[in-house]
């Protein structure tokens, strides 16, 4: 099955992004509802989203969003995170702005600084940084 299309009858590349399946009543585990970057994508400069994303290839500059951002196994980041939530799997080279909460999960490298209102760090991730988890500021 084709995830993406880049042809086009006049000749030009275009990408057209997967849609879900039609349900048929049961859940999978492995569906995603969100975005996603899938392994040997590279992408240098900043991503934007708003609802979820997940990313499994390379990105090197910031990650912007008010959304969930879950960072695959296979994945590489290199730069600032900015997020509502933020699920590390793979390996990140910079800081994590998160507004509601960090995970570090078992098998995970991060390199660099936390700083969110909730942090959660598997004994099998290896985190060298430092974190700042502290209530978020309410405007007054």
């Amino acid at each position: 099955m084709n995830m993406f299309s880049t042809r086009r009858s006049d000749g030009l590349s275009s990408v057209s992004w997967p849609t879900s399946a039609p349900s048929n009543g049961s859940s999978s585990a492995s569906a995603h509802s969100g975005g996603l970057l899938s392994r040997g994508v590279s992408i240098k400069g900043t991503v934007k989203f708003r609802d979820e994303l997940l990313i499994d290839g390379e990105v090197q500059g910031t990650i912007d969003s008010t959304g969930t951002l879950t960072i695959g196994e296979h994945a590489s980041i290199r730069g600032e995170i900015k997020s509502k939530s933020v699920k590390v799997r793979g390996a990140v080279t910079g800081d994590i702005f998160a507004t509601e909460r960090c995970e570090l999960q078992a098998g995970c490298t991060l390199n660099g600084d936390i700083e969110a209102p909730r942090l959660v760090v598997d004994e099998r991730a290896t985190f060298c940084g430092s974190a700042k988890v502290a209530p978020p500021k309410v405007n007054r």
